[in-house]
């Protein structure tokens, strides 16, 4: 039997890319799903194709709106955080309102998330919490304002629920992809090495929710790299910069 058959994940940030991928193979696997993003109507036709599966539309940046989808969906053992956005962004050209609102989304949708639903997971000594995070969180890259700290900071976060909630029952799992073929890297006007289809990438994400493993970083040969950067001294690393 799958190691996700009859039982029920809420998917935050299902409605497109590696998120619809994901619900999809899920599903594939005998889960239940609730299906959350703010469109409405890319969720319904996603729940369409599947046979277990509800809808909840809501936006992770407003606080009433996160506390009513966790009333609603009630105790829930297993959540995977995918909610994200993402604008190329260089320093020389900061946009603070594009810069906070993709924090709000990648950062702050997580605490807000997290808030509310992991106090009900310790009480209850069980739960399972997949947070996606990227590469581009380990190392501050160019183009990278708003998403790259925002990224960090969910891995920082992730590393500290790890801490402290050893011994609850409660399992934390950060998933780190790399570049990811979607309506938001279409953005991007550089080379993306070892690019990956969503499909591809949401198989990588289901391998490692079958594991209690904290950290997953992929493609394995150019998070390698990324990192390996940290070992460097900065004089390389920004050199003729």
């Amino acid at each position: 039997m799958s190691e996700f058959a009859n039982k029920s994940y809420w998917l935050i940030g299902a409605s497109e890319g590696m998120g619809r991928a994901l619900a999809r193979k899920l599903s594939a696997e005998g889960a239940s799903l609730i299906l959350s993003a703010r469109s409405a109507d890319r969720l319904n036709e996603l729940a369409e194709e599947l046979p277990r599966a509800s809808v909840l539309p809501f936006d992770v940046t407003k606080m009433d709106e996160v506390r009513a989808a966790v009333a609603k969906v009630g105790s829930v053992d297993r959540v995977v955080y995918n909610a994200g956005a993402y604008d190329p962004m260089r320093a020389t050209d900061w946009q603070t309102d594009a810069a906070l609102a993709i924090c709000d989304v990648n950062f702050l949708g997580v605490m807000r998330v997290m808030g509310e639903i992991v106090p009900g997971m310790v009480q209850a000594g069980r739960g399972d919490i997949t947070l996606i995070g990227s590469l581009a969180g380990y190392r501050g890259l160019p183009a990278a304002i708003g998403y790259g700290a925002s990224k960090a900071a969910v891995i920082s976060l992730a590393e500290t629920m790890r801490h402290d909630l050893r011994g609850t029952g409660v399992v934390v799992r950060v998933v780190n992809p790399g570049f990811i073929k979607t309506r938001l890297t279409e953005k991007n006007e550089f080379r993306m090495p070892m690019l990956m289809s969503p499909e591809e990438a949401a198989q990588k994400v289901l391998n490692a929710m079958a594991k209690q493993r904290f950290r997953t970083d992929f493609p394995a040969p150019f998070s390698w790299v990324i990192r390996a950067l940290d070992y460097l001294p900065d004089l390389l690393v920004y050199r003729g910069k």
